[in-house]
C-alpha cells in the first residue's frame, strides 16, 4: 500500500486532517508520522483551541485526546528509530529534519506537506517527495473515487455532535474551498453521478 507521511501542517486543519485520515481508514493509502509531529500538532491543536477561547485544561485534554484517537484508530502509523538520522539531511530548517528521517524510516513514498520549500528536492533521498496536501487529495481520489466518497460520507456521519450537522455538499465545499481540493472534489462529484 502507498505510504505517505503527513506533515504536522496539513493535520492541524480540523477538516483537511478529517477527510486525509478518513481516506485512510478506507483503505486509500497508509499513512505515517512521527511522535514529534504527533507533539506539535497537540501544541498546536491546544493553541487553537484556546484561542477559540476555551479553558487551558480544557484544550490541552481535548488536543491529548485527539493524539491518543490518532494513535489508537492508526496504531502502526507511528514511525520508531528515526532519531538517528535525523540532521543528516542538510534541510534549510533543522526543525524539519525529523519530518524526512520518519519518513525515511517508514517507507513513504511522499511527504504531505504545505512547506515545500523547507524540503528542497535535492536534499531529499532518492523515492521520496514532497507533494500538496490538494494534489495529494486529488490523485489518492481519482485512484480510488467511491472510498473518498465513503470517507466523506464518514464525516457527514460523525457530524452534528457539537456543531451543525454537515451534508455532503457542505463537506465538499469546504475542502475546494478552505483547503483548495478543487479536483477531488470534482472527481467525487462526478462518481456521485
Amino acid at each position: 500500500m502507498f505510504t505517505a507521511l503527513l506533515d504536522t501542517c496539513v493535520l492541524w486543519p480540523s477538516l483537511q486532517r478529517d477527510f486525509l485520515l478518513s481516506l485512510a481508514i478506507e483503505a486509500t493509502y497508509r499513512p505515517v508520522w512521527s511522535s514529534a509531529i504527533l507533539e506539535e500538532l497537540e501544541e498546536h491543536e491546544a493553541r487553537k483551541l484556546i484561542n477559540k477561547g476555551e479553558h487551558v485544561p480544557q484544550a490541552r485534554a481535548r488536543a491529548h485526546r485527539l493524539i491518543n484517537q490518532m494513535r489508537s484508530a492508526f496504531d502502526d502509523a507511528e514511525t520508531q528509530g528515526w532519531e538517528g538520522l535525523e540532521g543528516a539531511y542538510g534541510l534549510p530548517d533543522p526543525d524539519d529534519e525529523h519530518v524526512v528521517a520518519a519518513a525515511v524510516v517508514a517507507g513513504a513514498e511522499v511527504i504531505v506537506t504545505h512547506n515545500m520549500k523547507d524540503f528542497p528536492p535535492d536534499k531529499l533521498p532518492l523515492g521520496l517527495a514532497t507533494i500538496l496536501p490538494a494534489e495529494f487529495a486529488a490523485n489518492t481520489v481519482a485512484l480510488h473515487p467511491l472510498r473518498a466518497l465513503a470517507a466523506v460520507e464518514a464525516i457527514v456521519e460523525r457530524s452534528g455532535r457539537k456543531a451543525h450537522k454537515r451534508t455532503h455538499e457542505l463537506v465538499f465545499a469546504a475542502l475546494a474551498e478552505r483547503y483548495g481540493m478543487i479536483d477531488a472534489v470534482e472527481i467525487m462529484r462526478q462518481a456521485c453521478k
